[in-house]
């Protein structure tokens, strides 16, 4: 696949698949995996070969395993390998860009121990293009509840790279890295539009920073 934007035509019609639970990946997102486990290792062994491409998927826990394993979310997001490295005691190193949204047209055959599924791009197809800054937007009320949700959970940020973030980019990062819980992932990913999954997060961070059984393992105030 080249290196310039990608059009529908360079993309395969079927393709690898990781079920994996928390794990979002978004159009234009990086995410970086620690892949150790000998299906996955061939999974991406194969990737390689064939296109650099294979997709993130999470599990859907609310219905039952089927014969390949977990059932899945209808809807994912293809990747691009484009960081690879091999450690000394066999795992790789790899990122991901995410390319485009899919959704699961059919679930294929296994391979080498691996999922792998028929995917359909169709209402997705924005996604190929850079994402432009989002109308109407707040950053500073995003970056204000960000705050809160960053102290609530006692993390470190880097708010000098933050801020330099274009809108874009600062609102797929954080819906990535913010350890929200797989259905609120899943409605980040299933966002129709940016300016939609800016919204959705913003409802996040905010009912979070907000709750009092956000975090379990904090006593709620009497």
């Amino acid at each position: 696949m080249p290196r310039t934007a990608p059009v529908l035509a360079d993309l395969p019609a079927e393709f690898p698949v990781f079920p994996l639970s928390g794990a979002l990946l978004l159009p234009h997102g990086r995410l970086p995996l620690n892949i150790f486990e000998p299906r996955y290792l061939a999974m991406t062994e194969d990737a390689l070969a064939q296109g650099r491409m294979l997709a993130m998927i999470q599990p859907d826990r609310a219905h039952p395993a089927g014969p390949n394993g977990s059932t899945t979310y209808r809807i994912g997001c293809l990747g691009r390998l484009t960081s690879f490295s091999e450690t000394d005691d066999g795992r790789y190193l790899i990122t991901l860009t995410g390319v485009i949204r899919f959704t699961v047209a059919e679930e294929l055959e296994m391979r080498r121990g691996y999922r792998r599924v028929r995917g359909s791009f169709a209402g997705f197809e924005a996604d190929l293009t850079p994402a432009e800054a989002v109308a109407g937007f707040d950053r500073e009320l995003l970056l204000s509840a960000l705050r809160a949700y960053f102290t609530r959970r006692a993390f470190d940020a880097n708010w000098d790279a933050i801020r330099g973030m274009a809108d874009a980019t600062l609102v797929n990062t954080l819906a990535m890295v913010c350890p929200f819980d797989p259905v609120e992932k899943q409605a980040l990913l299933e966002s129709a539009s940016l300016a939609d999954r800016t919204a959705t997060l913003l409802t996040l961070l905010t009912i979070d920073s907000h709750t009092d059984d956000a975090l379990p393992h904090r006593r709620r105030a009497s």
